[in-house]
C-alpha cells in the first residue's frame, strides 16, 4: 500500500462505504473485467498451443510419421474465447459505466446533503466556486475509486494468482517464478506508483481549484480590476498557478510513463523467465512443444491487467485529496438535536424568545451578538432597529437555525429551537433576505418555490399584490418568462419585489423582513406596505431596519429595540447586561 496506509484508509472508509450500498453491482462488474481478462488469457494461450501444436502435427505427417490432431475441440475454444472477450468488454464497460454513473449520483446526493446541514459559519469561509467545486470536480475524482483503483487492482492481483496456479498445473517451477515476478510488478504498480505521484496529484488538484477561482473571480470582477489597474497582477497569480500545474503535469506524466515501461519490463522478463524454465522442462521431457509455447503467450496475455494500474495509481494523492476535503465538510455539519417531535407544537401566532445569546462569527474578533435577550408575544411585531453590521442578520440567521450561537437559549411558543424538527421550523417560519435569491428558471418556477402546488390563479394574485401582475402579463411568455441568472433580467425592485411575492405564497406563523422595501420608490414602497401588513394580520413579525422615519416606516409595529455593536439597547443605552 501507499505510505500513510491506517490515515488513507480513515480518509476513503467513508466513501468506501458509500459505495458498498451499490455492493451486488460492484461485484458483478469486477467479475466482468475477471471474464474479459481469463477470455483474453484463454485466447493467446489456446492459440499458442494449437498453431505450435498444429506446426508439429504437420512436421511429422512431412516427415512420414503418423500423427494426429483434434482440430475441432481447440478451434471451437479459440472461437468460444474471441466471442467471449469481444461481448464481455462491451457489456462490461457497459455495465461499469453505468454503476459509476448511478454511484456518483449517490455521492452527490449524499454531498448535497451534507451541505445543506451546513450553517451560515462553515457556508461563509469560502466561495461559492469551492463549493461547486465539491459538488462537481471533487465527486468526479471520486470516480476512479472503483472503476480505476479497486476492481482493476483486485482482478489483476486474482488473475495473477490464478495464472500461476494453472501454470504451476504442468510445472510448479514456471507457475511460481513467474507468479513471484508479477507479484512485485503488481505491487510496484499500485503501492510503488501511488507513492511516486501522491504528493503532486494532491497538489495538482488544489492548484487545478485555485485556478478556476481565480478564472471566475476575474471574470465577475473584471470591471474593478480593470478600473484600480490591478489585472495585470491578477494575472500574473493565474499565470503562476498554470505553470505550477504543467510542471507538476510533466511530473505526473513521466511517472506514469516508468509505470507504463515498469508494466511493460514485469510482463516481458516474466514471459522470458517462463519461457526459459519451460524449455528446460521440455528439454528434461517434462512438457511438450506446444506447452511450452503456450506457458509464455499465457503470461504475455496478463499485461491487459497490469497496463491500466501504473497511471490509475499514479494519481491516486488526486483520489485521497478530494476524499480528505470531502470527509472535512462532514466533520464541519453541525448536528441538529431533534430528539424526535416535540409532545405539542402550539397553533397559530409563535412567540419569541432569546435569553443571553451570544454568537461570534468564524474568524471574527468582536462578537456579532453579546448577550441579546428579547421576548415577543404571540402576534406581536418588532422593529429590531440598528446600523450595518449591528446584528440584525445575526438574529435572523439564529432564529431559522442557520447560525448556532455560542452560548445562550432560543426558544418558538415555549419550545426550544433546537427541539423543533425541520419541517415544523421551516413550514410555520418565513424569512425575507436583503439578498434576493433567483434562479435561472421562469417566473413561475421562481414562485412555486414557496409553494410547488400554486396553481396560476394564486401566482397572479400575490404579483398583483406586489404590483408585478401588469408588468408579468405584458410579457410574450408572462410566467414562463425566464429571469436569468440570479435575476439578472429583472431591475433590482422587480427582482426584490418577485421575492415578497414568494413570500405571500406561505402560511407561515413567525415572518422575519430584513429591510422588505428595500430599492423601491416611496409611493410603491407606501402601498406595498398597506397590502402587508393585512396579509401579516396574526402573524408573529419582526422587521429588520435601519432606523425607523427615514422613508416608508413598516406597518403595525408594537416595539422597538435597537442594536448597537451585538448589544441590545434602548434609547440608545445598553440594557443587555
Amino acid at each position: 500500500m501507499p505510505p500513510h496506509d491506517a490515515s488513507l484508509w480513515r480518509t476513503l472508509r467513508p466513501w468506501l462505504s458509500q459505495l458498498g450500498l451499490r455492493r451486488r453491482r460492484l461485484i458483478l462488474g469486477a467479475l466482468l473485467m475477471g471474464l474479459t481478462l481469463v477470455s483474453a488469457i484463454g485466447l493467446l494461450a489456446l492459440s499458442g498451443w494449437f498453431i505450435t501444436a498444429t506446426a508439429l502435427t504437420g512436421l511429422l505427417l512431412a516427415a512420414g510419421i503418423s500423427a494426429t490432431l483434434d482440430v475441432y475441440v481447440p478451434g471451437g475454444g479459440i472461437r468460444f474465447f474471441a466471442v467471449t472477450r469481444t461481448v464481455s468488454r462491451y457489456v462490461e464497460r457497459l455495465y461499469n459505466h453505468d454503476t459509476v454513473l448511478r454511484l456518483l449520483a449517490d455521492l452527490r446526493s449524499h454531498l448535497f446533503a451534507v451541505l445543506s446541514g451546513l450553517d451560515a459559519h462553515a457556508l461563509s469561509r469560502r466561495r461559492a466556486s469551492d463549493w461547486l467545486n465539491r459538488l462537481t470536480a471533487d465527486i468526479d475524482t471520486l470516480d476512479s475509486l472503483y472503476l480505476r483503483l479497486l476492481a482493476p487492482a483486485l482482478v489483476a492481483l486474482l488473475a495473477i494468482l490464478g495464472l500461476a496456479g494453472f501454470l504451476a498445473l504442468w510445472s510448479p517451477r514456471v507457475g511460481v517464478a513467474t507468479g513471484a515476478l508479477l507479484l512485485m510488478g503488481w505491487l510496484w504498480l499500485t503501492a510503488g506508483q501511488a507513492r511516486l505521484g501522491m504528493a503532486t496529484s494532491r497538489r495538482q488538484v488544489v492548484d487545478l481549484e485555485r485556478l478556476r477561482g481565480r478564472l471566475i473571480e476575474q471574470v465577475q470582477g473584471l470591471a474593478e480590476l480593470e478600473a484600480y489597474g490591478s489585472l495585470a497582477d491578477h494575472r500574473a497569480q493565474i499565470v503562476a498557478i498554470e505553470a505550477r500545474l504543467y510542471r507538476d503535469q510533466r511530473r505526473l506524466g513521466q511517472c506514469v510513463a516508468l509505470g507504463n515501461a515498469s508494466t511493460s519490463l514485469v510482463v516481458g522478463l516474466s514471459m522470458l523467465l517462463a519461457l526459459w524454465l519451460a524449455a528446460q522442462a521440455w528439454s528434461t521431457g517434462l512438457l511438450s512443444g506446444p506447452l511450452t509455447v503456450m506457458m509464455p503467450l499465457a503470461v504475455l496475455a496478463i499485461s491487459e491487467a497490469l497496463a491500466p494500474l501504473a497511471a490509475a495509481f499514479t494519481w491516486l494523492g488526486a483520489t485521497r485529496g478530494a476524499a480528505e476535503r470531502l470527509n472535512a465538510l462532514e466533520a464541519q455539519r453541525g448536528s441538529v438535536t431533534t430528539a424526535g417531535s416535540p409532545a405539542r407544537l402550539p397553533a397559530g401566532a409563535l412567540s419569541v424568545t432569546l435569553a443571553d445569546v451570544t454568537l461570534t462569527h468564524a474568524d471574527a474578533l468582536v462578537p456579532a451578538l453579546a448577550e441579546v435577550g428579547l421576548d415577543l408575544r404571540p402576534g406581536e411585531r418588532l422593529a429590531l432597529c440598528g446600523v450595518s453590521g449591528a446584528g440584525k442578520s445575526s438574529v435572523a440567521g439564529v432564529l431559522t437555525r442557520q447560525i448556532r450561537p455560542e452560548t445562550g437559549e432560543v426558544r418558538l411558543a415555549g419550545v426550544a429551537l433546537e427541539a423543533w424538527p425541520e419541517s415544523a421550523l421551516t413550514s410555520r417560519m418565513a424569512l425575507l433576505t436583503q439578498q434576493t435569491d433567483l434562479f435561472d428558471d421562469t417566473l413561475a418556477a421562481n414562485l412555486r418555490l414557496a409553494d410547488p402546488e400554486a396553481g396560476e390563479a394564486r401566482l397572479w394574485q400575490v404579483l398583483a399584490m406586489v404590483e408585478l401582475a401588469d408588468w408579468a402579463g405584458a410579457l410574450s411568455r408572462g410566467l414562463d418568462t425566464r429571469v436569468g441568472e440570479g435575476g439578472r433580467r429583472l431591475s433590482g425592485g422587480q427582482a426584490r419585489r418577485l421575492a415578497l411575492a414568494r413570500l405571500l405564497l406561505r402560511e407561515p406563523d413567525l415572518v422575519v423582513l430584513d429591510e422588505p422595501f428595500a430599492g423601491l420608490d416611496a409611493g410603491t414602497a407606501a402601498r406595498l406596505a398597506a397590502r402587508l401588513d393585512a396579509w401579516l394580520a396574526g402573524r408573529t413579525v419582526i422587521y429588520l431596519v435601519h432606523q425607523l422615519g427615514d422613508a416608508v416606516d413598516p406597518p403595525g409595529i408594537d416595539h422597538c429595540l435597537t442594536l448597537r455593536d451585538g448589544r441590545l439597547c434602548t434609547n440608545g443605552q445598553d440594557v443587555s447586561g
